[in-house]
């Protein structure tokens, strides 16, 4: 009988602070190893336009059949994911729609695989292994497609997690790189006596001259003001800025 707590334990992996879609993942195979009856373990897949991206597995024999069935592209596995309904294996020993699956199989003690999936903006698809014929019963895979559609959520939420990371940091990375080029433009400012927009040329001037980005050229005339003995620096930065080329002849 599936523990009482399964629902709270699973709806715990959407929580987006539950860190890497890879550890939530592996703990969606675990919770499928230990909650459904006749489940001795468990492995999930993530695909995306026909590629696998992302797996887990809450034993590392299963994770070896799985990746032998995508490199041969053949399995329930990839009948599922091709076909989009469940399908089962009821006994390794007389299975012979997948031979060289089957005997995989048998070689680590897999005696009946159950493998459902579940379509969205990608594909999940959970297997599950058991140690005798048949071990997974048919009244047995709501629960499962329960756990493939967690499956489904979570990745969903991390990969929107993930994209809100992004923007956060990259909108973090922009006000790091203003405050460093607001810094450097006070310094030239009092160093030279020109104005904010002046003092941003001269450095745009360096920034062209010296193929090095603004922000990178305004660290070092912050370095250079701070530094004992960088003022002869800063000097030369604002006179290469202010360097003109000869005109053509």
């Amino acid at each position: 009988m599936p523990g009482s707590d399964l629902p709270d334990r699973a709806a715990a992996l959407l929580s987006l602070a539950a860190a890497t879609q890879e550890r939530s993942l592996s703990q969606l195979t675990a919770l499928a190893a230990t909650q459904v009856p006749g489940s001795a373990a468990a492995n999930i897949t993530v695909w995306r336009d026909g590629e696998l991206v992302n797996q887990a597995s809450s034993h590392p024999e299963p994770s070896r059949l799985e990746a032998m069935q995508v490199a041969g592209g053949r399995g329930p596995l990839i009948d599922a994911v091709n076909d989009g309904s469940p399908v089962s294996c009821p006994d390794t020993l007389t299975e012979t729609r997948w031979p060289e699956f089957a005997a995989a199989a048998l070689r680590i003690g897999v005696r009946s695989t159950v493998t459902l999936s579940r379509r969205g903006e990608v594909v999940i698809a959970l297997s599950l292994f058991g140690l005798r014929p048949r071990a997974v019963e048919a009244d047995q895979l709501q629960l499962a497609e329960l756990l493939v559609a967690y499956g489904g959520a979570l990745v969903g939420a991390v990969s929107d997690y993930d994209e809100s990371r992004r923007v956060a940091t990259q909108l973090k990375d922009a006000a790091d790189a203003r405050a460093v080029l607001d810094q450097a433009k006070g310094i030239l400012m009092h160093a030279l006596g020109c104005t904010a927009d002046e003092a941003l040329d001269r450095m745009r001037g360096v920034s062209q001259r010296s193929n090095l980005r603004a922000t990178e050229v305004a660290r070092r005339v912050i370095d250079a003001h701070t530094r004992p003995g960088g003022r002869g620096e800063l000097g030369q930065l604002a006179g290469l800025a202010t360097s003109k080329r000869r005109p053509a002849g």
